[in-house]
């Protein structure tokens, strides 16, 4: 499957607008959620190739949105890719855990990022 079109989710305007400036500058179409629960919602509708997702948000946080759309059968099969500041080895297992396919840590290399997309796509 070719990856298009990601959805980022991250409570932060600034990560938001780098992951998204990263992405367009790479060709792919960027969707963006604030939030774990608005992320969730869009990934049930709009169907993304991947996901972007950040762990520490408040409410939903990305570990129980990564858990909820692994589960659901509309998303299930979408990849997350987990970028977050959460870089103990214990945070990536549970991550992991929760149905993301690769694990980042804060701040992200860009190219790492593509490079983790390329891998998907």
């Amino acid at each position: 499957m070719a990856i298009k079109r990601i959805l980022v989710v991250d409570d932060s305007p600034t990560e938001r607008m780098a992951f998204q400036e990263t992405l367009t500058g790479a060709g792919y179409e960027v969707l963006l959620a604030t939030s774990g629960e608005e992320g969730v919602e869009l990934a049930k509708s709009l169907r993304p190739d991947a996901i972007v997702m950040d762990v520490v948000m408040p409410g939903l946080n990305g570990f129980q949105a990564t858990r909820e759309l692994s589960r659901h059968e509309a998303t299930k099969s979408i990849p997350v890719i987990m970028c977050t500041t959460k870089g103990q080895e214990t945070d990536k297992i549970w991550g992991l855990r929760q149905g993301a396919v690769a694990y980042l840590v804060k701040p992200v290399d860009p190219k790492a990022l593509l490079d983790e997309l390329k891998r998907l796509g």
